[in-house]
């Protein structure tokens, strides 16, 4: 008689709206490491899944860029992490990562996700895909930036600004989760 027990995946659940996210360290392309435990004064974390190729989060980045700046004096800290596989994507290796962040002038750490440990701990799909949480790190909305990808002065739903802005009054936002749209995460299989 045989026993089969029950198997698990080395896929971790991704997170809901609610749910606490873990802290993380990874390098930056200053060669420094960061972790959220780096910021104990932050009001909020912007965790921005975002990559150097992707059509859709290179038309983003001066928007995250702008984000970061505006949000870093409200207390909320902008984290952006690169998840791809630069064996399956070499456009966004370390080396690349730099040379992006200097010519578009990031104002916020732009981080390598290393064996791609981090973005399923989160269920980013795409590039880029957005996770605010609150000082406690409680993911608070999952999903796009806005609701128009092509033309920033188009935009009607600035869905993580709305959620930043509930969270200012101390409430919940209204919209919590919407679709992210953007290229598919490079990873080995």
């Amino acid at each position: 008689m045989f026993f089969i027990a029950g198997f698990t995946s080395d896929v971790p659940t991704p997170y809901k709206i609610g749910d606490k996210a873990t802290d993380f360290k990874l390098k930056s392309v200053d060669g420094k490491m960061y972790g959220m435990d780096d910021y104990k004064d932050a009001k909020g974390f912007i965790i921005v899944f975002t990559c150097n190729h992707c059509p859709f989060a290179v038309k983003y980045e001066d928007r995250v860029n702008a984000l970061a700046k505006k949000y870093k004096s409200k207390g909320y800290i902008l984290l952006a992490i690169n998840p791809n596989d630069p064996a399956l994507q070499p456009a966004d290796s370390f080396e690349l990562m730099k040379v992006r962040a200097k010519e578009k002038g990031f104002t916020f750490p732009y981080l390598f996700d290393e064996g791609q440990k981090i973005y399923p701990q989160y269920g980013a799909t795409k590039t880029p895909h957005v996770f605010l949480l609150d000082k406690n790190l409680i993911v608070k909305y999952i999903g796009a930036i806005d609701d128009n990808v092509e033309d920033a002065s188009a935009v009607k739903e600035h869905y993580l600004e709305n959620a930043i802005a509930a969270l200012e009054k101390g409430q919940e936002p209204e919209v919590s989760l919407t679709k992210a749209i953007g290229c598919s995460i490079k990873v080995k299989k």
